[in-house]
């Protein structure tokens, strides 16, 4: 047979084996999912019987057994409740224990970003299938590093969102105040003074992958030498951030503790407060008026109170949170039953397994229904994000990111701990055994 003519044979050849192996990876990506419950966050209503067509990583038809087609795949979860993935507003992915503000000089920025991939398939595995992540404490990007690797195809993740670091004013939450002036020390947050450092920096956290940017209003609980009740940025700086942010088309969330910073924040253009320990009435009415977001992450109190009462470094921390836990969770109840949208955001930092889903059943506490915190850290989250087309909740068209629980979670909010099945984008990642 002349060369050309077996070249030929060869290419059809090969385009039917292409063909042929198209068609197989699409039917294996035809998935039906029977659901003895189901809770869409797209209403209070809870369904029952219900089935759940997936083409590839959507989400193309919701109805009853009849639209099973023979070319699906069934993934029988009658026995169970289904729910959408759900979504941790403020994790901090490289960050671990409560040493944390050297602990990022301990290893690479390579070797930060192994532990980071490590800590988010734990959590995807734990049912949180989007995160966004509130600056980490990093040399370089190393969580923007972990998130191109999943959305490469390289590794199973969450979906991941997020600011490259927090940015901080010199002695502030993110600087280290604990060295001597001989020693030079790259800081976990990004150091950052004046109109024009906040602006810069911003242009660099954009450039290297930030699609939210994070800055410290105030000081912080969890770091040494500043005050959570001091506002740290001037009113200029904070609105040269906001600026930035907004030319750029990337939003801000403000980690706020004094009361006037959260007011500042707000009303200079925060998308949401991170904490808001020391909201007033005033700040409510502002959550409202600007259609503000408020993530309390309530449990890392919860758990610094259990874990911290030795700890050195977290000793500020463990003092504040005895002090002012009381007041600060009845203002965040205040600020829930007025309608404050309240995302679920845990501050997870390498907790212990199932740390986060602790914030469902602490916000359940503060006065909200346990439909109401599936909602947090589902639908409200994913309109945070301004993600809501493409994932917060089960519905034709949206990324097939579906969790399940053996029990009802409306029932005992604290099954949202025992996620016993998880879907991302279409993808089985953990499987009824």
């Amino acid at each position: 047979m002349p060369q050309k003519k077996l070249m030929m044979k060869n290419r059809i050849l090969l385009s039917v084996l292409m063909l042929m192996f198209s068609l197989v990876l699409h039917a294996q990506e035809k998935t039906a999912i029977i659901c003895g419950k189901l809770i869409t966050a797209e209403d209070d209503k809870v369904f029952t019987n219900t089935v759940i067509l997936i083409e590839e990583d959507r989400i193309v038809e919701i109805g009853n057994r009849a639209i099973i087609k023979p070319d699906y795949e069934v993934i029988d979860l009658s026995a169970y409740t289904v729910l959408p993935g759900l979504i941790d507003a403020h994790v901090h992915p490289l960050i671990y224990g409560d040493d944390y503000q050297v602990n990022h000089l301990k290893g690479s920025s390579a070797f930060n970003a192994l532990r980071g991939l490590k800590s988010v398939q734990n959590w995807l595995n734990e049912g949180w299938t989007t995160l966004r992540i509130a600056g980490d404490a990093d040399t370089q990007y190393a969580h923007f590093e972990i998130r191109d690797a999943i959305n490469n195809g390289l590794f199973d993740g969450p979906r991941i969102y997020g600011a490259g670091h927090y940015l901080s004013v010199t002695g502030g939450g993110g600087d280290i105040n604990f060295f001597s002036p001989d020693q030079s020390i790259i800081a976990d947050g990004l150091v950052v003074d004046g109109k024009e450092e906040i602006q810069k920096a911003i242009r660099e956290e954009i450039k290297y992958g930030s699609d939210w940017i994070k800055i410290l209003v105030t000081g912080a609980f969890m770091s040494e030498g500043d005050n959570p009740q001091n506002v740290q940025f001037s009113d200029e700086e904070i609105i040269a951030a906001m600026e930035e942010a907004k030319r750029r088309g990337v939003p801000v969330m403000a980690h706020a503790h004094a009361t006037e910073g959260i007011n500042k924040a707000i009303q200079f253009g925060a998308r949401s407060i991170e904490h808001g320990t020391f909201l007033n009435d005033e700040s409510i009415d502002l959550f409202l008026k600007y259609d503000a977001f408020l993530i309390p992450t309530v449990s890392v109190g919860e758990y610094g109170l259990e874990t911290w009462k030795e700890s050195e470094a977290q000793a500020k921390m463990y003092e504040l949170t005895l002090k002012h836990r009381e007041e600060s969770w009845k203002m965040y109840s205040k600020a829930i039953e007025r309608g404050v949208k309240v995302g679920i955001g845990s501050d997870n930092v390498g907790f212990p397994p199932y740390f986060a889903a602790k914030e469902f059943e602490l916000l359940v506490k503060l006065g909200m229904s346990p439909l109401q915190a599936i909602l947090a850290g589902t639908k409200v989250n994913a309109e945070l994000l301004m993600k809501e087309d493409e994932i917060g909740s089960i519905k034709v068209g949206k990324f097939a990111d579906i969790i399940a629980t053996k029990k009802n979670p409306l029932d005992d909010i604290t099954e949202l701990s025992r996620v016993e099945f998880v879907m991302k984008g279409g993808k089985v990642i953990k499987a009824i055994k």
